[in-house]
């Protein structure tokens, strides 16, 4: 089973990449499901045909100009939920499922901004609340894959440059301690399971040449039930779809499990 999540950053723009890379993966890891954010799509905009052509189900949430977020399958999809149970909000942000019997969430955290700012505090409220609801669905029986966007990096090795971003917005004290409420919820992060040491990034800047100098942040992650832990054989940041002619700014996440 293969699961991948993607900010695209407009599917109006990147949708023949989101096709490319889901049509160019090997025959046999192919990706079963991808979670996509920042559609910045209404539901009547949504190119739902071009996956159906291609024998995808999917569920999507979308919002004009901004957030918005998909859950793309090659299997039936059940139990959707879109946004946080219990949370009223007027963003489209999260989009969840059960896949192949896993709870896939797939989530666009806020941004924040800045320490200082209303957004930040938006922020904080949203990960209390996102934090309640993984706990509750973590006390059922089924495993959870939460994947996205989480605009947080859980450590320095997440950091181009970790003095310099020490304490600004996805390195603060308060979102890495969301973060970590979340492992607590008996989850663990794939990328760093399998690559304790690697610093490598999921976004970079569309200025200064970021991406050529590798001046990018690990903002991106999947984090699995650690029910799935003996399941995972390999997650990895293909940073191909960023090289290409006007990309996202992040890169695909993908992890594989045998099943």
């Amino acid at each position: 089973m293969k699961l991948a999540t993607w900010n695209v950053n407009s599917l109006n723009v990147r949708l023949p990449h989101v096709l490319e890379w889901l049509d160019g993966q090997p025959q046999d890891e192919a990706v079963d499901v991808l979670v996509l954010q920042e559609t910045k799509l209404t539901d009547d905009k949504f190119p739902a045909q071009a996956f159906i052509d291609k024998g995808y189900e999917i569920s999507f949430f979308g919002q004009k100009t901004y957030n918005g977020v998909a859950i793309i399958s090659k299997h039936p999809l059940s139990d959707i939920h879109k946004n946080i149970v219990g949370f009223e909000d007027d963003m489209a942000r999260v989009i969840s499922a059960k896949v192949l019997g896993v709870r896939v969430i797939g989530a666009y955290f806020p941004n924040g901004q800045s320490p200082e700012s209303d957004k930040f505090a938006y922020k904080m409220r949203w990960l209390d609340a996102l934090t309640l609801w993984v706990r509750e669905l973590s006390k059922q029986a089924e495993p959870l894959a939460l994947m996205g966007d989480f605009n947080i990096t859980w450590d320095d090795l997440d950091v181009w440059d970790p003095v310099e971003l020490a304490d600004t917005i996805h390195c603060t004290e308060q979102e890495r301690a969301h973060f970590k409420n979340l492992l607590d919820l008996e989850l663990f992060d794939a990328f760093r399971h399998l690559h304790p040491s690697e610093k490598k990034f999921s976004w970079w800047d569309y200025r200064e040449a970021a991406f050529r100098r590798n001046k990018g942040l690990r903002i991106d992650h999947i984090l699995l039930s650690k029910s799935l832990q003996h399941q995972v054989q390999a997650c990895e940041i293909d940073k191909e779809p960023r090289k290409k002619e006007r990309p996202s700014d992040h890169a695909p996440v993908w992890v594989k499990l045998q099943r």
